[in-house]
């Protein structure tokens, strides 16, 4: 039977900590909707009490169970490239996969998180200027979403992430694959300056989820002018947006991002076009459930 003919899928997802993923109903309801048997499978490295470097064997040991193909989390981005047989482009760009598909018996990897990103900004803030872009985070989302940012022909990107180093190697590596110019690294203390300036703010670090409340950075430095991109999705109302929104700028949550590298990692897993529309709908009501029943605890 032809691979896109199949109507029956094994996937999963190899992680620390991804107990509270969304993902496994995220995939599993778009494929219920298509009449597919999909399973989807939670392999939490904490949980089996295996370092993040065994991915290898993980990755080995699910394409000899028969699985269709992997999503991929922290900290095992990068610690999976060595274990493939080939990688996309944009992954091999980025050097971090999240997604592996098992073709022929071979394991190939991808990332999602950048045309996931792509979409959802280019969605959800079509024609923001885009000359002058300041993203805090350079971290693995950082990267995807820079990568993101600058296929989308955002001019110049200054990224700031608290540990400088990491900042400047991530604006390395954007200059040698876009060129020379499009991408620097700048620190906390300037972030006045490059906002005041700036077209808008990509946020790519963990503040403003649940676990981590607050804002990145003051709410004086907010002008209506700016554009502002989320990538945190839980809560889809971080203080930042609310705080973007009350002065009057353009503002676009994470839940897009979630949701069309989900998209996009289904496609490659089934060959079946998924609804994402339909997924922008799941992710909302899920994430409005977490945060409810969250709120009935306290």
């Amino acid at each position: 039977m032809a691979k896109d003919a199949k109507d029956s899928y094994l996937v999963g997802l190899i992680g620390s900590g991804i107990g509270p993923s969304l993902s496994p109903a995220l995939h599993e309801r778009e494929a219920d909707r298509q009449g597919l048997r999909y399973l989807y499978r939670l392999i939490d490295i904490d949980a089996l009490g295996v370092p993040p470097g065994a991915v290898g064997d993980l990755v080995r040991a699910a394409r000899d169970l028969g699985f269709d193909g992997l999503n991929i989390t922290h900290p095992c981005k990068q610690l999976v490239l060595g274990h493939l047989d080939a990688l996309a482009p944009q992954a091999e760009a980025l050097g971090a996969v999240n997604t592996v598909v098992f073709e022929d018996g071979r394991a190939v990897g991808h990332n999602t998180d950048v045309t996931g990103f792509a979409a959802s900004f280019a969605r959800g803030l079509p024609d923001v200027p885009l000359e002058r872009v300041v993203q805090l985070g350079a971290g693995g989302a950082g990267a995807a979403v820079a990568h993101a940012m600058l296929t989308l022909g955002a001019e110049r990107i200054t990224v700031v992430d608290a540990l400088t180093d990491r900042a400047a190697d991530l604006a390395g590596a954007l200059n040698r694959h876009f060129g020379a110019g499009r991408a620097a690294a700048g620190t906390a203390d300037q972030l006045g300056r490059l906002i005041g300036s700036a077209d808008g703010i990509v946020h790519a670090t963990p503040t403003g989820m649940a676990a981590h409340p607050g804002m990145p950075f003051s709410a004086e430095l907010l002008h209506p002018g700016l554009w502002v991109a989320e990538v945190v999705y839980r809560p889809l109302e971080t203080e930042l947006l609310r705080t973007a929104r009350a002065v009057g700028c353009a503002a676009l949550d994470g839940g897009g991002m979630a949701v069309f590298q989900a998209a996009d990692a289904f496609r490659l897993f089934t060959r079946r076009e998924p609804d994402s529309v339909r997924m922008l709908a799941d992710i909302a009501e899920m994430v409005g459930v977490v945060e409810s029943s969250a709120g009935s605890e306290v």
